[in-house]
């Protein structure tokens, strides 16, 4: 039996705690800044205890802001036990391990990034729970200070926790691709529920209104973070959006209808690609 500590019980890491007492028998500790959410998690059973002694912690998942989550780590890893194995949570990869991996050999800890791909509009430790992570991707980052036994181990407890698949990549692959599946994905829903229409046009809304919008409702301060940490790769992915969507104001313009259906037809095809694709990757 291990001793996990969670650091940030929120969504994230409220849910992590959940199924790690659902689906392991590992001892949950907890951490968080907002001590009522310690109380309520510890009451609620979903951690065995509130964090009291670093040095008994096997396991280390935090789970807070980028740059909180920084910070956490540069403070606990000096105090942590010699191979304690240490993995965090956060949606950015290169600026986080480029801070920790090096302290993290200094002192003979081991040190993962993870990036579980689920979630809800809306976080909370309320709205945790234990198969939040069912069927979903986790994708593992490799750092200096990790080893191909951690790598394989967190497979094997992401995979108990509920995870479909587990992707193995290195920090700069990471950061590229997720400023477009999810990075982007959140600047166009927020930037386009922004309307001058009247309050009443939810009247006029189905399902692709709200699918364009759903992840509107973002925390502002968390995904300042997540974008600023990672602003090269956002830049060019919303460059060629911007031009993308500048071909077809320009074919409108233009009255060319011929050249509107061959730009609406492009993007059919990639849609069609992706989902032929996601469909053998799922089977």
């Amino acid at each position: 039996m291990k001793n996990v500590l969670i650091a940030g019980l929120g969504l994230i890491g409220g849910s992590i705690a959940k199924a790690l007492k659902k689906y392991t028998d590992f001892v949950v500790y907890g951490y968080d800044q907002v001590k009522q959410v310690e109380q309520m998690a510890l009451n609620d059973k979903t951690i065995d205890f509130i964090l009291d002694d670093i040095t008994k912690i096997d396991l280390v998942i935090v789970s807070m802001y980028p740059i909180k989550s920084i910070d956490y780590l540069k403070n606990i890893i000096p105090q942590l036990t010699p191979s304690t194995l240490v993995v965090d949570l956060v949606g950015i990869k290169t600026e986080l391990i480029n801070d920790i991996e090096n302290l993290a050999c200094q002192h003979n800890i081991n040190f993962v990034g993870g990036h579980p791909m689920a979630g809800l509009e809306k976080g909370s430790f309320e709205r945790s729970f234990a198969e939040l992570y069912h069927g979903a991707n986790m994708i593992l980052v490799p750092t200096k200070a990790s080893t191909e036994q951690n790598i394989s181990d967190m497979s094997s407890l992401f995979k108990q926790l509920g995870f479909g698949y587990i992707k193995v990549c290195d920090k700069v692959t990471h950061d590229k691709l997720i400023a477009h599946t999810s990075q982007l994905a959140h600047v166009v829903s927020n930037s386009y529920v922004k309307t001058s229409l009247p309050p009443d046009y939810m009247h006029f809304c189905g399902g692709s209104y709200n699918d364009m919008t759903r992840i509107a409702c973002l925390n502002e301060k968390m995904w300042t973070e997540l974008f600023m940490l990672n602003k090269q790769h956002l830049l060019k992915e919303i460059s060629i959006l911007l031009e993308n969507i500048t071909n077809v104001k320009n074919a409108l313009e233009n009255n060319n209808a011929d050249e509107l259906e061959q730009i609406l037809k492009d993007g059919r095809i990639c849609s069609e690609i992706y989902n032929s694709y996601k469909k053998d990757v799922v089977e």
